[in-house]
């Protein structure tokens, strides 16, 4: 995979616009269904009175999306819009939604906000001490880490779990640590999970939601499940 900005030295640009954008094809995947969810946490812009605006950017892409967006070049794209007047809110969503939905071949949702959802109520799987996860509980496991596969640098989450079937507790902590020398991206992390508990399991209801720390000012946060109606919003751990 050939990146023009992630793991490379910063010299000066001169690329602009969604021609700074890396673009990223999806592994193939027969999970039903599941979003990406990009909290940019540093995103200015200047109002019509030419007054920077500092706010919070959601940006939910679809896993049903071919392609996606490498994170430190829509960090850069982004970066852009400081300097550019608008005159509503509603115009900087249109303008950004509009390069996007162009760039991955997918509609994307955008919107600005205020606050996270509420993080759901869990059990605590680095806690639990029973042989088996009870049936539609949801499970958080605390202090999961990869590695950036281009950078080798570490990526921190908490992973939720919901399952109807009744989990091994051992062999699911074990699992979830292997991924600490690992290189993937979040969502193929998340893919992973979900497709290792698919087939270990078979069960009717399953949905994994990892919520990533936030690197660079974005943070990425996937959910996968087999179900149409998703239990997890874009909440955050701590709600911060």
């Amino acid at each position: 995979m050939s990146l023009k900005h992630l793991g490379k030295k910063e010299s000066k640009r001169k690329k602009t616009g969604t021609r700074i954008l890396d673009k990223i094809i999806r592994n193939e995947s027969n999970i039903p269904y599941g979003s990406d969810f990009w909290n940019v946490y540093d995103f200015m812009y200047l109002d019509q009175n030419k007054l920077p605006v500092l706010k919070v950017l959601e940006i939910e892409i679809p896993s049903s999306s071919k392609y996606s967006i490498e994170s430190k070049s829509m960090k850069l794209f982004l970066n852009e819009y400081y300097k550019k007047s608008f005159k509503s809110e509603a115009l900087i969503i249109k303008s950004i939604k509009q390069k996007f939905d162009a760039f991955i071949e997918h509609p994307v949702k955008i919107k600005f906000i205020k606050k996270f959802a509420k993080e759901p109520s869990s059990v605590d799987l680095n806690k639990y001490k029973l042989v088996s996860t009870k049936k539609r509980k949801l499970y958080k496991f605390s202090g999961f880490r990869s590695i950036c596969p281009v950078t080798s640098q570490p990526d921190f989450a908490c992973i939720f779990i919901l399952c109807d079937e009744s989990l091994n507790t051992a062999w699911l902590k074990k699992y979830l640590m292997s991924f600490k020398e690992q290189g993937d991206f979040h969502e193929q992390c998340i893919e992973s999970i979900y497709s290792k508990l698919y087939e270990q399991y078979k069960p009717k209801n399953l949905e994994i939601c990892g919520r990533f720390q936030r690197r660079g000012g974005i943070d990425i946060n996937p959910v996968r499940g087999n179900s149409k109606k998703k239990l997890f919003g874009n909440f955050r751990v701590f709600n911060q």
